[in-house]
């Protein structure tokens, strides 16, 4: 277990650092405070891994029709739910949302790539045993 919190922990951080230099290129992304900060980073990452590959199944004939740009639209409204849900945290509008995904995202691949650490939910195994998935 402990094996697969390392790269979860590094995620989150990665996350809320990316978060962070957001709020300062940003004006319309604000923090009030360090705890708003880390909990909007891990509730972000549960909406990723949650929230949004449902939105993505839902609006596919959307997206496959605007050639995937939707799926800008759709990281817009994962991060403005997440604002919407940590008190301290605030967006201004739906294309400050949309910008911020954009750099939240790529400056997330780039750190991840330079620390190394790689998804959590690539790191989770099965457990090996004799049963049937019914």
């Amino acid at each position: 277990m402990l094996d697969q919190l390392s790269p979860f922990l590094i995620h989150w951080a990665i996350t809320a650092l990316s978060l962070w230099v957001a709020s300062h290129i940003f004006r319309g992304v604000k923090f009030d405070s360090t705890g708003a900060l880390v909990v909007s980073a891990l509730l972000l990452g549960f909406a990723n891994a949650i929230v949004k590959p449902l939105l993505i199944v839902l609006t596919l004939p959307l997206t496959l029709v605007t050639f995937g740009l939707f799926l800008l639209v759709i990281n817009a409204l994962v991060i403005l739910l997440v604002a919407a849900l940590v008190k301290g945290f605030r967006i201004s509008g739906f294309w400050t949302a949309v910008f911020a995904s954009l750099f939240v995202s790529v400056l997330s691949i780039v750190i991840g790539a330079f620390v190394g650490g790689s998804d959590p939910a690539q790191q989770i195994q099965m457990p090996q045993g004799s049963g049937n998935w019914l």
